[in-house]
């Protein structure tokens, strides 16, 4: 793995550390709304990588014989 996606993999994952650990020592309450969002979004997350899938082979059907 290089060093860019290391580096961008631990901003991601120190931000969803912040928001599901340490917000909830700071905000509870901010933290629990927080975590409803993520849930929606984690489960939502494989329909739109369908679409973003479905989006770039538009077009491309006649290519594939």
């Amino acid at each position: 793995m290089n060093r860019r996606v290391q580096k961008t993999l631990k901003i991601i994952t120190t931000a969803h550390k912040d928001v599901t650990d340490r917000l909830l020592q700071i905000n509870p309450s901010l933290a629990a709304e927080a975590r409803k969002i993520l849930d929606v979004n984690k489960s939502e997350r494989h329909i739109r990588g369908g679409l973003a899938t479905r989006e770039k082979y538009k077009g491309m059907h006649h290519l594939a014989l």
